[in-house]
């Protein structure tokens, strides 16, 4: 079994890459699993796709393996796309999911729903000793419901409502959520970029 370091500490993002590429021969290991202790990543990128890559590079600069990075984040277009980049620390630095929900439904409270309309974005870039490089993108479309609904999913799942499923992300379980998340769709496509690879 081949080994890629996840350059993330994130146990739902490890768990959601675990499902997704076990039968792709990969193991998914964190950061701290593979040595890297307190190793502090400075994202300071403008969109998805430099974050991404900022936290990869890094990662594979350090340990010289595989290396997969994921950046991922909430766009509402009644603000302008954001939080966007800023998405964990929409609230200030080291809050939790909750204050960052309460936030932008503070922001939003005189929106109407039909106005809330929003995507989730995924954009994971996976980096080999090689040099070798590939960079993939999911979204998912939604609004952003009035009130918290769900207990399932992590950061702003239990707002993200999809309008198909009348659900909101944390009201679906994680394998339902595997199937259509921005992240799943992202997933898909480099699976396939891995296929092709090893062709």
């Amino acid at each position: 079994m081949k080994k890629v370091i996840l350059a993330s500490n994130n146990s739902h993002k490890l768990e959601e890459m675990k499902k997704i590429l076990s039968d792709f021969n990969y193991e998914v290991v964190t950061m701290e699993e593979a040595g890297l202790i307190n190793f502090e990543i400075v994202e300071d990128g403008k969109t998805f796709e430099e974050n991404s890559l900022i936290k990869a590079k890094a990662v594979l600069e350090k340990l010289g393996e595989p290396t997969i990075a994921d950046d991922s984040g909430l766009m509402v277009d009644y603000l302008d796309g954001e939080p966007g980049v800023y998405s964990a620390r929409y609230a200030g630095e080291n809050v939790s999911y909750e204050d960052n929900n309460k936030k932008l439904l503070g922001v939003l409270e005189e929106v109407p729903f039909l106005e809330r309309k929003a995507k989730f974005v995924s954009v994971i870039t996976m980096l080999f000793p090689s040099g070798d490089e590939i960079v993939v993108r999911g979204e998912i479309e939604g609004n952003i419901a009035l009130t918290e609904s769900g207990e399932n999913g992590f950061g702003y799942d239990p707002l993200f409502y999809i309008p198909e499923l009348k659900k909101t992300f944390a009201e679906l379980s994680s394998e339902e959520k595997n199937e259509i998340s921005h992240r799943a769709k992202a997933l898909k496509i480099l699976k396939e970029k891995l296929n092709q690879r090893n062709e």
